[in-house]
């Protein structure tokens, strides 16, 4: 019982938040890892590199599911995302 709580803990210690971004942030962000901007349509922007292709509303507070949806079309992780907002 012990061993599965310190499991527990250990994997919320390195579970890392996911940020709060606009869409301008993000799209700053994704542009720094290789994508480029396609088109904008009103307030959605598309944005593609390579075989992946997203689009980016231009809200000021993306939700945790928007974003999350954008990481998985993209093919980043949360981590992925802290480490260019980093860099």
């Amino acid at each position: 019982m012990l061993e599965r709580y310190y499991y527990i803990l250990l994997k919320l210690q390195l579970m890392s938040k996911l940020p709060v971004l606009s869409g301008a942030e993000l799209i700053s962000i994704l542009r720094k890892n290789g994508f480029r901007v396609v088109r904008q349509r009103g307030s959605h922007v598309r944005l593609r590199k390579g075989i992946y292709k997203t689009v980016v509303p231009l809200h000021d507070e993306l939700s945790k599911g928007t974003l999350l949806g954008i990481l998985k079309q993209c093919g980043l992780s949360k981590d992925d995302i802290i480490e260019l907002m980093n860099s």
